[in-house]
């Protein structure tokens, strides 16, 4: 989540009168501050979580690593006051997943007994909380189900039209395995998706990676 005004959602026009309040509180439980190299992760899947971490500004990527040996990237962020955490800090349970630093960063470390405090004493904190992790909890369900229910190429087309609309919170990679990753699947298939895209010529590859070739074919290919 992150600790900005909320852009949506039931209380998003007392979040943008109380952020500062809500920013200030929250700078009150941060207890150690310092740099981190590229590669460094922030947070560790499995592990237990008794801190957040907060990240002002810097790239981040985000994946999941199953037992039988697959794995799931969500994508690279760049940061913008993002908070890591919150949902195991609430729910008790182990870190679901790697956010690992694409460059030195540096972070924030937010002890939770005094974010925990913070939230008995001040209501209206735990409400921005509530709502944050609402928000963030939709958006993902919506891009899982989405992943599972619809075919690869599909889910290419979508996520470069997000892009285009400039309404995707996280990125792709430059390298062919990891975006196959982020897809939930292999490199093998990923390939064959983009192959179709490209024969319909709706994308093409530049030194860059894709790109829209056809906005508007693009478009009707996702509706």
């Amino acid at each position: 989540m992150q600790l900005k005004p909320l852009a949506k959602g039931r209380f998003q026009s007392l979040w943008q009168q109380e952020h500062d309040a809500i920013e200030q509180i929250m700078h009150q439980c941060i207890t150690e501050t310092k740099t981190v190299a590229a590669n460094y992760k922030l947070m560790q899947q499995g592990q237990p979580v008794t801190s957040l971490v907060f990240v002002a500004s810097g790239k981040i990527s985000m994946g999941y690593a199953a037992r039988n040996g697959r794995c799931f990237q969500l994508g690279t962020m760049a940061c913008d006051s993002q908070l890591f955490g919150e949902m195991e800090f609430f729910s008790g349970y182990h870190c679901q997943l790697d956010i690992i630093a694409e460059e030195a960063l540096e972070i924030a470390i937010i002890n939770g007994e005094k974010l925990q405090q913070a939230l008995l004493k001040e209501p209206k904190f735990a409400l921005f909380f509530a709502s944050a992790i609402a928000i963030d909890y939709q958006d993902t369900i919506d891009m899982l189900t989405r992943r599972m229910l619809y075919p690869i190429a599909y889910n290419i087309a979508y996520d470069l039209y997000q892009q285009h609309l400039n309404e995707q919170p996280v990125a792709g990679f430059n390298k062919c395995y990891l975006e196959a990753e982020r897809f939930a699947t292999t490199d093998r298939v990923y390939r064959r998706a983009v192959k179709k895209l490209e024969e319909l010529q709706l994308i093409k590859r530049d030194k860059e990676g894709l790109i829209i070739q056809d906005l508007a074919g693009l478009k009707a290919f996702i509706e």
